[in-house]
């Protein structure tokens, strides 16, 4: 067996390195963060003031809204700072949900067209 001598004790951590628990991110970058949302905001109000309508409309407010999201989730719930497997687990199956959703609709308008075409009605 291989002991230590006796007479050598191990050092403890220094006390600066005890409170040096979480990560400090500056302030700077929330405030860009929350000045980006407002921007965000601002356009997504405005296509309501501008009566933007139709499919446009939708394109706009979806967009906006996502990137909206996608900041809240990346700086204020740490997101980007998280390992990439985390990150992989939490965006990967809302990605793969809608890729089914769109190969979904691609094919009920087809299966729509279908039936307009040679049934001769949508129903």
């Amino acid at each position: 067996m291989n002991h230590a001598p006796a007479h050598i004790e191990h050092a403890a951590p220094p006390p600066a390195a005890v409170h040096d628990v979480g990560q400090q991110h500056p302030i700077k970058v929330y405030l860009q963060v929350w000045g980006y949302l407002f921007v965000l905001s601002a356009l997504s109000y405005s296509v309501d003031y501008f009566h933007v309508q139709g499919v446009l409309r939708w394109v706009l407010i979806i967009t906006f809204m996502l990137l909206k999201a996608g900041l809240i989730v990346s700086i204020f719930m740490h997101m980007a700072w998280e390992r990439i497997a985390l990150v992989y687990a939490i965006l990967v199956p809302p990605l793969a949900l809608g890729t089914l959703i769109l190969l979904m609709w691609i094919e009920s308008d087809y299966t729509f067209w279908t039936r307009v075409i040679f049934l001769g009605g949508g129903g």
